[in-house]
């Protein structure tokens, strides 16, 4: 199993040893639940049966590999589990020890004073990135990154099957760095010939819909960068078809699909996980109109493979509560919430994520998380990826803005850290007073 990279769930059953294994991958990327009645019965599930059982289900840690021993009596004796393990001090660690090994290091937490970073003026505070100074330090890591993501999509796309004259991958599309990035990537590893669909995704929100137009209604954070993001991308490659594709949604079908979307996102059930998963449920369904400079028409997405940008943030700075304890505590600070942010990864959402895109008959692919994207970031030193001194839009994810200046991407690069429930106008739809933590 260490040998075996990228995403997978899995239920094996063991005639013969009468054993029964069960396991997701070691990031979590894909779905798998598990549930023990009182009667001693084990489920094991991709998705939940019922959304009103929720509190029983619970998601298969990603940290481990399980065996059911079928000769046991009770599970309790019968469970063997085998975990992940980083590689200890380069000695190999393996199965036969009771461990797997992990295709990548713990996170560089070095704090070094003759960085980059050392170069700046304790007092800069850069707001475009157009104006970064001299790169030559940055330059061999931008281009390794540059690499790894390029090895990453290429590997996640290339064994897609030829769809004709359809498009055989898309993306989903706010128009933000994360996902500019892996589109300006994709359109180096994809076909001449063939179509690369962004699904852009805009709410109807009742609450904000009182103060606004039906015509701008739809006018999002995340319409206004995508339309933007999309006219960039035909500028560094105008040979290429993007199908920009418009997912409207008007309130009365949230309504309709909510209950549909809660039983997905079982076992989560925040208002937040509501307020992402209806985003990408939708986004991922791909009914919109196709957007064109001189018409508008119905589409329905043909991509069966979409590529999200999951993992960008936790692994180069990307959220508020890095820059938070950069402010408070400094950098040893923000090394170690980054460290604890990547060491989470598989224990947060992507399951939930899986749900909700795979009922469209869609796969989601995540090049950030891609083994070898993930072992190159870990052993950057923090300091090549993000420098919190630099005004936000700009020292976050610092690494990753660099390399879209590299790719063409001269608007999208400078773009701050907006959350799809934010971007796409699902939060706070019924009321101002929910938070995202409340139960659903």
């Amino acid at each position: 199993m260490s040998k075996i990279e990228g995403p997978y769930a899995f239920v094996y059953v063991d005639r013969e040893q009468k054993h029964v294994w069960y396991a997701r991958d070691y990031l979590g990327r894909r779905s798998l639940l598990t549930k023990t009645m009182d009667s001693g019965a084990m489920f094991v599930s991709s998705v939940a049966d019922t959304a009103d059982e929720s509190t029983a289900w619970t998601e298969v840690a990603a940290q481990k590999i399980y065996c059911v021993d079928l000769n046991s009596r009770t599970l309790d004796g019968g469970i063997l589990e085998y975990s992940w393990q980083y590689e200890a001090g380069g000695l190999e660690i393996g199965a036969e020890d009771g461990h797997l090994v992990l295709p990548f290091g713990r996170v560089d937490q070095t704090v070094d004073d003759t960085g980059p970073a050392s170069d700046v003026a304790s007092s800069v505070q850069l707001s475009d990135i157009a104006e970064f100074p001299d790169i030559c330090k940055w330059q061999p890591y931008i281009d390794r990154l540059k690499s790894e993501l390029t090895q990453a999509v290429k590997s996640r796309v290339e064994s897609i099957p030829p769809n004709g004259t359809h498009a055989r991958c898309g993306v989903l599309f706010s128009g933000g760095v994360d996902c500019m990035v892996l589109a300006a990537i994709l359109t180096t590893v994809l076909p001449r010939n063939e179509p690369i669909e962004l699904f852009n995704v805009a709410f109807e929100n009742p609450r904000q819909a009182k103060h606004q137009s039906l015509s701008s209604v739809y006018d999002v954070p995340d319409r206004k960068t995508g339309r933007s993001g999309w006219n960039e991308l035909e500028r560094i490659d105008p040979h290429r078809e993007w199908r920009f594709i418009e997912c409207d949604v008007p309130y009365a079908q949230v309504i309709e699909h909510k209950p549909h979307v809660q039983h997905l996102l079982v076992p989560s059930c925040t208002v937040m996980d509501m307020s992402i998963g209806i985003a990408l449920w939708f986004a991922s369904r791909g009914h919109g109109t196709r957007v064109t400079a001189t018409s508008r028409t119905e589409y329905m997405g043909q991509s069966r493979v979409l590529l999200l940008g999951m993992g960008a943030d936790e692994q180069l700075g990307g959220y508020s509560r890095h820059r938070s304890a950069w402010d408070k505590r400094g950098p040893r600070a923000l090394a170690r919430e980054i460290a604890l942010d990547v060491e989470r990864i598989a224990t947060r959402n992507l399951g939930r994520d899986d749900r909700v895109v795979s009922d469209n008959a869609k796969e989601a692919r995540f090049p950030f998380l891609a083994a070898n994207v993930v072992a190159f970031l870990s052993r950057t030193p923090i300091a090549y990826k993000m420098d919190m001194r630099y005004a936000r839009g700009v020292g976050e994810k610092l690494l990753l803005r660099l390399l879209a200046r590299q790719l063409g991407l001269v608007q999208a690069c400078g773009l701050a850290k907006r959350a799809i429930q934010f971007g796409a106008r699902t939060a706070k739809m019924e009321s101002s007073q929910t938070r995202g933590q409340d139960f659903l």
